[in-house]
Order: structure tokens, then sequence, then C-alpha cells
């Protein structure tokens, strides 16, 4: 019997309307376009708007076109795995609300937290389930609204982050595409500088963490950004060795789109060109679980049949960690 392996064959992303540009953001704290650009490479970045709209309503148009790219009914999916870190509620999980509103009636769901890096994890963890032979159809979303965890006085961090997400689906393949190896790590002594302060069980929201503003993301830039570029290059390095593949194999670095400089480094690191980096925080910003399947949404007509992808992403946990997949279908 040929060997089980889970590969992607299909992709799906949505941004939400409102264009935040970097002009806007000038008249709302002190910072410039100049600045913005030259030390993240973000021009513009989605969000979300309305009333009683969560993360779910970034995920729920992502895979209802899904579904439809795929030719799959909703009652043949088996499970559904939504990365986020801004999840509608705390309970029920948001997979569990993209499920009822896509009609997944015979999936069941769940959400995974591992900040920028979650989509990966969820990936990897969707595609045991594919290899073991229990599952056939196994939807992966990464979807954040960041707008919402953003302190729009705070100039460090508004600039950064954006709202939006993809999903794909995972089936099993037997011709050796599809998921390939993957390296995930995690360093819990890197809390400290990248969190939210408050809204957890450890400090529950009460009217003085409110007034504190500690219910928004705190970074702490220089020491994260000092993690990221190492954390990521690493681990991108060692998985294309394991596999003994050359920059020359690599036909695309799909990496996390927090800052343009992380993402040069992880590249110069692999000895890949530009020309095979797959970009896009200029109009979307980061939108933590959501940069990868925005990516592979994005740059789905230039995939071929066979490409090596590797996958890399860096976040808060710290997480981090890297994926190398075959794909599995020409553009369609």
């Amino acid at each position: 019997m040929s060997k089980i392996t889970a590969a992607i064959t299909g992709v799906s992303g949505y941004a939400p309307d409102y264009v935040l540009t970097n002009q806007e953001l000038e008249t709302m704290v002190d910072t410039n376009d100049e600045w913005i650009v030259s030390r993240t490479g973000i021009s513009e970045r989605r969000i979300l708007k309305g009333e009683n709209q969560g993360t779910s309503a970034i995920a729920i148009p992502a895979v209802l076109d899904l579904l439809k790219k795929t030719n799959t009914k909703p009652e043949e999916v088996d499970l559904i795995i939504c990365a986020t870190t801004t999840p509608d509620m705390v309970f029920p999980a948001t997979a569990n609300i993209i499920a009822a509103e896509t009609g997944l009636v015979n999936a069941f769901g769940y959400d995974l937290q591992a900040a920028c890096s979650g989509f990966l994890f969820a990936l990897a963890t969707g595609s045991q389930f594919i290899e073991t032979g229990k599952y056939k159809k196994i939807i992966v979303v990464g979807a954040d609204k960041m707008s919402a965890i953003v302190d729009y006085t705070d100039r460090a961090t508004c600039i950064i982050f954006g709202d939006g997400g993809g999903a794909v689906m995972l089936e099993p393949n037997t011709e050796g595409l599809g998921i390939q190896d993957s390296l995930l790590k995690s360093d819990g002594t890197g809390a400290q500088f990248l969190h939210m302060k408050a809204g957890g069980s450890r400090r529950p929201a009460t009217q003085e963490t409110v007034a504190a503003r500690e219910h928004y993301a705190y970074q702490e830039g220089q020491q994260v950004f000092k993690f990221a570029v190492k954390g990521m290059a690493d681990v991108s390095a060692e998985v294309m060795e394991r596999n003994n593949l050359t920059a020359d194999d690599v036909a695309w670095l799909v990496p996390h789109q927090a800052n343009k400089r992380i993402i040069d480094a992880t590249a110069n690191r692999m000895g890949v060109g530009s020309e095979k980096v797959m970009l896009n925080i200029q109009k979307y910003g980061n939108t933590t679980s959501g940069t990868i399947p925005l990516c592979l949404w994005e740059y789905e007509p230039q995939l071929k049949k066979g490409d090596n992808l590797i996958l890399a992403a860096f976040g808060g946990g710290f997480t981090w960690g890297a994926i190398y997949l075959k794909w599995a279908y020409d553009p369609k």
C-alpha cells in the first residue's frame, strides 16, 4: 500500500473591504508612511468593520468559497481546525461557529492557539488525521481579527496588524505530494516580550485592567525581532537540510508576514532569491494566523503540481516552525 500523505487540494482567503492606510494612521498616532514602510514593509492593512463581527466573519466566506472551489459537499468534511488568536468568544470554539454557518454538520472542530505560528501548528495537526487514514477531508483555517486587540494609541503595534485569513482543504494523497516534513518549536520564556496582559484567567477583566489598557497586544519589538529572525531562519534552513533540498529545489518560500526585514533574513539564510518569496505584507500587514493562507490564496495561480514549498512562521509564546510540502495540483 502506498504511503498516505496529507495534501492541500484547495485554498481560499478573505480580507475585509475597509483599507486602513499609513496616511490614515498618521492622523491617529505620531508616525508617517516612510517610517512605517522602511521598518515593516507595510503600506496598508484591512480592518473588519460592523457590529457583532468576530473572526468567524472572516473565516466563513473563506470556507464557503473553499467548499465551492473543491466541489466538496459540507457534510463530507470530517474535521475543522481553526487557528486563531482572536476567537469570537472564550467559548464556544470559533471552529464550531464556522461549522454551523457553513453546514459542516458531520465535522467536529476545535480552535488552536499558537499566535502567528497557529496556521502551521494546525496544518501539522490536521495532517496527522489524514496520514493515519482516520479522516478524508479536513479544513484548516487561519484567521484573525487583530483590530479587536490592537491599541490604536500605541504606534509601536497599531501600524503592524490587520484583519484577514484563509482556509485550506487537506485530503489523502498517494503520489508523494503534500506535507513531507515539519519542524515546530516553542519556548515559553519568550512570553514576557509578546502577550496580552489581561483578559485570561490569571487577570480577568476588571474596571482597572480596562482603564490600564491591558486588553491589547503588548510587544517589545526589538526582542521579538531578534528572536524571530533567528527562529524562522534556523528552522527553515534545518528543514531544507534534513530533506536534502538546495535553494534551487525550492520553488517558493511562504513566510509569515510579520516584518519584511524578517522575511528577507529568512530568505537570505535559505539562499532563496526574492523572486521565490511570497509577499503581501504591503497590503495586509500582519494578520497573525491568517498570513500564510492569504499568501497561498493569492499566489495559487502561480503554483504548479510538484512545487516544493517551505512554509515558515514565528509568533508569540514564543512559537515558531517550518513545514515542507509538495504542492498537489496545477492552477485551476
